[in-house]
């Protein structure tokens, strides 16, 4: 049988609560007899660990998840605490130390949700959004000099390699062919970005060829956002920069219902490092501690992670759970309008994934 060394990092706020009922659904899985185990170490790093420490986790923390087969991630985010110094101490060190450089985010709208787009039938509203994860706007690249002067001065440089655009346009290309419609968007700002933007766009024609079965066009990311709104089903895959993907999947959740049913995943791709999971509504500390954080985008992100090693069959149960659940008003958390605590969801996607495995018995 199958062992799965997970690394969970609960990181901050709400982190602490989702992640572990992620563990709780893989473990859930395992004793349900879905053909694998899982061993599991916990990692402290995050706020806490900052004020303990002056840093968001230890320097040779990557080599203490190098081994691992994957991670789940909580969040990243401390009112204390500088944005800059939590997101780049913790969760971007990972990202760019393993260069997980796909970042991919599904988005649908889930059985029983109450989306925005009343027009929009729920399976017009199928995306997977690409987002490159390693350069451009979050390259890191610039500084600040005469600080606290009239003439104080700050640049972020976006920087785009060849090698970098070409990757995860492959990468976005090659998911596009997987998916039934085979249709892939490139969203870009060529008409105001008019070097590295250009750059996107010419290796998009380029990449393209090589997926001739793919049905591919451009869009500018301001016009993008219209058509996610008025034209939902005219989109299938996304691919964009750090950037504008970030900006998009973050609409892209709030369209399908909640940022608390969202997922993530930082992908390597090339299999040389382990990929990080989680859930993409950040740490949340207005409702720390009081069971309100629906664990929904964590056991989807958990459902990615399985699919990532592999395990196809239990990443489709979990889903399943997850769809019987937000079919049921009941087990709606407050995000979805309901009044359902984060051990109501966890209690009953589990009793669903043993109760599957009841049946197959």
């Amino acid at each position: 049988m199958k062992t799965y060394r997970i690394a969970t990092i609960p990181g901050d706020g709400i982190g602490k609560e989702v992640v572990p009922a992620g563990r709780e659904v893989l473990e859930t899985l395992a004793a349900a007899g879905a053909g694998f185990s899982v061993e599991f170490e916990d990692f402290d790093w995050g706020g806490d660990y900052y004020r303990r420490h002056g840093v968001m986790m230890p320097a040779d923390g990557l080599d203490a998840l190098r081994g691992k087969d994957a991670i789940l991630f909580g969040s990243a985010g401390d009112p204390d605490i500088p944005d800059h110094i939590t997101l780049w101490g913790l969760r971007l060190k990972i990202c760019q130390g393993f260069d997980q450089y796909a970042n991919v985010r599904p988005t649908r709208i889930l059985p029983g949700i109450d989306a925005p787009l009343k027009r929009c039938a729920p399976d017009d509203l199928d995306w997977v959004i690409v987002r490159e994860n390693s350069e451009g706007e979050y390259a890191g690249v610039g500084g600040r000099v005469h600080q606290g002067h009239p003439i104080e001065a700050a640049t972020d440089v976006s920087m785009m390699t060849r090698a970098g655009v070409e990757r995860i346009l492959r990468f976005a290309f090659r998911l596009a062919q997987s998916r039934p419609r085979k249709r892939l968007t490139v969203i870009t700002k060529s008409n105001a970005q008019r070097h590295a933007m250009v750059m996107w766009d010419e290796i998009a024609l380029q990449v393209s060829r090589e997926f001739p079965d793919v049905a591919w066009d451009k869009e500018l990311v301001d016009a993008a956002t219209a058509r996610m709104v008025n034209r939902p089903a005219t989109l299938d895959t996304i691919v964009a920069t750090n950037l504008h993907a970030d900006i998009l999947s973050d609409l892209a959740a709030a369209l399908a219902g909640s940022l608390g049913i969202a997922p993530t995943g930082n992908i390597d791709p090339d299999g040389r490092y382990p990929s990080m999971f989680e859930p993409i509504h950040g740490s949340a500390f207005d409702i720390m501690g009081r069971g309100l954080a629906n664990p929904i985008g964590t056991f989807w992100s958990v459902a990615m992670l399985l699919d990532h090693l592999g395990e196809s069959g239990a990443a489709l149960q979990v889903m399943r759970a997850i769809e019987s659940v937000t079919a049921t008003p009941s087990l709606h958390t407050r995000d979805l309008g309901g009044t359902a605590t984060t051990a109501d969801v966890t209690r009953a996607v589990c009793g669903f994934l043993a109760g599957q495995a009841v049946r197959a018995a």
